[in-house]
């Protein structure tokens, strides 16, 4: 596209690094994963990626936790995560000097939020969260249209839960809390429990009606405390469809008919839904981010 800058996009995994490259519209030109190895192996093969194509600038979201405060010595470090090797590194600063371009930092679940909040399931809204349940679970929170930052930053996967009655884990699989929405319902607590991938289960599985329950204590919690004009859930477990019958019906049955939206009481099939960019929302939102950089 002549006269469109090229931009880069990097969501920041504990497992993988997505880059990517394209425009701000969402068009996506190239992508390629990079395990997450140590800080010295992987961040070297980032950099020459994104060399060789040229970007303009870089939109970056990370798993966590990190810091956000573009005030801090230490904006754009990867904090305090269990992850051998990558604690206190300044991922954000790192690639930045190797690149010599505009680089906006945020968290992976902001990422994927403010793409589908501009592009997606969230477009035309002012407040917006999006959730991503996966290997872990966490919130991306965009209120009167920007993502929010707080005092550090949203870890909305260790929201407490009351356990199901039906629950033979009730205190979960998370190393730091007992009961928290990661340790209950991530795809590696529903692996521990029944011993086989979430995708591997059917859907009849007994499994589903556990997580319907977790989700639907999530986004109750989400509603009572935020108040967004929709929640978003993505992730891989929420690639099994069927999920989201049963969680609307039961966010229903735990709100108790106390919010009074029609939003919510008459048009749920509208107000929790799937991601509108699908598998793309992070790396789109990488894009937009790494646009915002240049107009800055």
């Amino acid at each position: 596209m002549i006269g469109t800058p090229l931009l880069g996009a990097l969501e920041g995994g504990g497992t993988k690094m997505v880059c990517a490259v394209g425009y701000v519209g969402g068009a996506i030109l190239k992508r390629k994963s990079i395990p997450t190895t140590t800080p010295e192996e992987t961040l070297p093969k980032l950099a020459r990626f994104f060399q060789g194509e040229g970007v303009e600038a870089l939109g970056i979201g990370s798993f966590g936790p990190v810091d956000l405060r573009e005030d801090s010595d230490t904006y754009g470090y990867i904090t305090s995560t269990p992850k051998p090797g990558w604690a206190d590194m300044p991922f954000m600063p790192v690639l930045r000097d190797a690149l010599n371009v505009p680089v906006g930092f945020e968290t992976d679940v902001n990422l994927a939020a403010i793409g589908e909040y501009t592009l997606g399931a969230g477009r035309g809204l002012a407040n917006v969260v999006y959730v991503t349940v996966g290997t872990g679970i966490g919130a991306g929170i965009i209120i009167d249209n920007k993502p929010l930052h707080g005092l550090v930053h949203s870890e909305m996967g260790h929201l407490l839960l009351k356990p199901s009655a039906d629950e033979t884990h009730p205190d979960g699989f998370c190393p730091y809390h007992k009961g928290c929405l990661e340790g209950l319902a991530s795809g590696p607590a529903i692996e521990k429990r029944w011993g086989e991938k979430a995708g591997a289960l059917p859907p009849d599985h007994p499994a589903w009606v556990l997580e319907a329950e977790y989700l639907a204590q999530c986004c109750a919690n989400i509603i009572v405390a935020i108040s967004p004009e929709r929640i978003i859930l993505g992730g891989g477990v929420m690639h099994q469809t069927h999920l989201f019958e049963p969680i609307r019906r039961r966010t229903l049955d735990l709100l108790g008919g106390y919010i009074r939206s029609d939003k919510i009481l008459d048009d749920i099939d509208h107000y929790i839904v799937p991601p509108g960019l699908g598998d793309d929302s992070g790396t789109i939102g990488g894009l937009i981010l790494a646009s915002r950089q240049l107009q800055r």
